[in-house]
């Protein structure tokens, strides 16, 4: 089962969107309770995070073995997972 299927399953009182949008997989939660969930549960750290506009920050938590999870983080306080994926690598910069 897909990452993300697990996690809808496993995430009490989500909201998806509704069915037949095109970002349907989409969860949103308060964003206190998404880092408790991603840090407790899933042992996620925050790997880095970007303003996407004055409104939202976009954020990326992984997991020590590979796991990562894209978030979505709003200046109201929700926060969104938009995607989900595994083999998650740092790059380190190549010394010039």
């Amino acid at each position: 089962m897909p990452v993300l299927a697990c996690l809808i399953l496993l995430w009490p009182g989500a909201s998806p969107l509704a069915a037949g949008s095109p970002l349907a997989e989409v969860i949103c939660a308060p964003r206190a309770q998404m880092v408790q969930r991603l840090t407790v549960q899933y042992g996620a750290q925050l790997a880095g995070q970007g303003v996407r506009n004055v409104e939202m920050v976009m954020e990326v938590w992984a997991t020590p073995r590979g796991d990562w999870t894209l978030v979505q983080s709003y200046s109201d306080g929700r926060a969104c997972i938009v995607a989900m994926g595994e083999a998650w690598e740092v790059v380190e910069a190549d010394p010039a």
